[in-house]
C-alpha cells in the first residue's frame, strides 16, 4: 500500500491581529519614523559624505527658516489634506477614486475659463461665484461618470478614474492650444477672478486656504461619523449585501459619495486657480492626487490624523527641496532627497503591516507561535 502524502506545514504564515490599542500603533509609527531616520542619517555620511546635523537642519529650515517657509507649508499642508478628504469618503466606502488629479484639473479648468471669458466684464464678486460654482460643478461630473459605470454596470473603479486623470490633462491641453490661444503650455496669469480674504496681508492667500482646510476638515469629520449618509457610506464599505438587506440602495450611495469627493477636489482646484496660480497648466494639480490617496489611508480615514499625515508628508517635500539647495555647491546628486523621502514614506508605509497583522513560526511540535 501507497505511503499516505503528508502535507508539510509553512514556516510561518500571517495572521490578522485583533484591534490594537492607539497608544501601541503610535508607538510603531514613531519608532518606524526613527529608524528611518537614523538609516537615511547613516546613508547620508557614509555614501555622501553629508553629516547628520547639515541632514538635519536643512529640513528644518526648508519648514520653519523664515515666516514665509512656515506660511508655504501651512499652504502645502492645507491643500494636500483638501485633496485627501476629497478621496475620504469614497475610500471608506471601498470605491477606490486614483481620480484626484484628473477632478481636481477639470475643476481648475471651469474656474480659469469663468475668469478668462469674464473676468473684467462682470462684478468681480459674481465671477468668483460663477468660478466656484463652475470648479464644484466639473468635478462632480468628473466623479459621477465612473460612479455611474460602476453602479450600473460594475466598471473597475480604480482603471475608470485613473483613465480619466489622462482625459482632464489632454482636455486642459487642448483648451491652452485652441481655445486660450497660449504659445506655451500655460495660460498668463488673469487679472481677475483673485481671491484673499485678508488682501491687506502678504500672507493672505495662504491663510485663506488654511481657512478652507480647517473648515472642511471639521465638516467631514461630523459627516462621516454622525450623519446618515456618513452611517451609509461605512455600511457599504462593510458590505454591500448587509447595506441591501438593511434597505440601503448602493448604486444611490456611490453615485452620491463620488458626486461629493469629485466636488470637493473641483472645490481644491478653484482655490489652487483663484488663490495661488491664477493660471492653468496640465501640472496645475502637481501630482498631489497620488499623494494624497497616501494620507488617506496612512490616515486611518478620520480627518483629523490625516492633518498629521499631511504634516509629516509636506514637511518631507519642503525640507527636501531646502536640502538640494544647501547642497548644489557640493555637486551631490539631486535624487538624494528623493532617497531620503521614499525611505521614510516607506517605512511608514510598511509599520503598517505590524500593526494590522502579525507573523507565526511554525514550532518544533508543529504548532504556531
Amino acid at each position: 500500500m501507497a505511503k499516505e502524502k503528508v502535507a508539510k506545514e509553512p514556516l510561518f504564515h500571517i495572521v490578522k491581529r485583533d484591534k490594537m490599542p492607539m497608544w501601541q500603533g503610535l508607538l510603531i509609527r514613531a519608532g518606524a519614523i526613527a529608524a528611518a531616520l537614523v538609516l537615511c542619517l547613516l546613508f547620508s555620511f557614509i555614501v555622501v559624505g553629508v553629516t547628520p546635523d547639515v541632514l538635519i537642519s536643512s529640513f528644518f529650515k526648508g519648514n520653519f527658516g523664515s515666516e514665509r517657509r512656515i506660511f508655504i507649508l501651512l499652504k502645502d499642508i492645507s491643500v494636500l489634506l483638501l485633496i485627501a478628504l476629497a478621496l475620504t469618503p469614497a475610500f471608506r466606502m471601498r470605491f477606490w477614486n486614483i481620480g484626484a488629479e484628473g477632478q481636481v484639473l477639470v475643476g481648475a479648468l471651469a474656474a480659469v475659463s469663468c475668469a478668462y471669458y469674464l473676468g473684467g466684464k462682470i462684478n468681480e464678486f459674481l465671477l468668483l461665484a460663477l468660478m466656484f460654482v463652475a470648479a464644484i460643478v466639473a468635478g462632480a461630473v468628473w466623479g459621477f461618470i465612473p460612479a455611474l459605470f460602476k453602479a450600473i454596470w460594475n466598471a473597475n473603479e480604480t482603471l475608470f478614474t485613473l483613465m480619466m486623470n489622462y482625459i482632464a490633462t489632454c482636455l486642459v491641453s487642448y483648451m491652452l492650444a485652441a481655445q486660450f490661444a497660449s504659445a506655451s503650455n500655460s495660460l498668463p496669469e488673469l487679472k481677475f477672478g483673485h481671491l484673499n480674504f485678508i488682501p491687506s496681508w502678504s500672507y493672505g492667500d495662504e491663510v485663506t486656504v488654511v481657512i478652507f482646510a480647517v473648515v472642511i476638515t471639521v465638516m467631514m469629520y461630523i459627516y462621516l461619523r454622525y450623519s446618515k449618509h456618513g452611517y451609509e457610506i461605512s455600511v457599504v464599505g462593510e458590505s454591500e449585501n448587509t447595506a441591501r438587506y438593511i434597505g440601503i440602495s448602493v448604486k444611490k450611495v456611490v453615485i452620491r459619495t463620488m458626486i461629493i469627493s469629485g466636488a470637493l477636489c473641483g472645490l481644491v482646484g478653484f482655490l489652487i486657480v483663484a488663490v495661488f496660480d491664477h493660471s492653468i497648466t496640465t501640472n496645475t494639480a502637481g501630482g498631489q492626487g497620488f499623494t494624497a490617496i497616501m494620507v488617506s489611508w496612512l490616515g486611518k480615514f478620520n480627518p483629523f490624523i490625516m492633518s498629521g499625515v499631511a504634516f509629516i508628508i509636506s514637511f518631507l517635500n519642503n525640507g527636501a527641496d531646502q536640502l538640494v539647495t544647501s547642497l548644489s555647491s557640493k555637486g551631490i546628486s539631486p535624487d538624494l532627497p528623493d532617497v531620503i523621502v521614499g525611505t521614510i514614506l516607506f517605512f511608514i508605509v510598511g509599520c503598517e503591516f505590524f500593526i494590522n497583522y502579525s507573523i507565526k513560526f511554525r514550532t518544533a511540535k508543529g504548532g504556531n507561535k
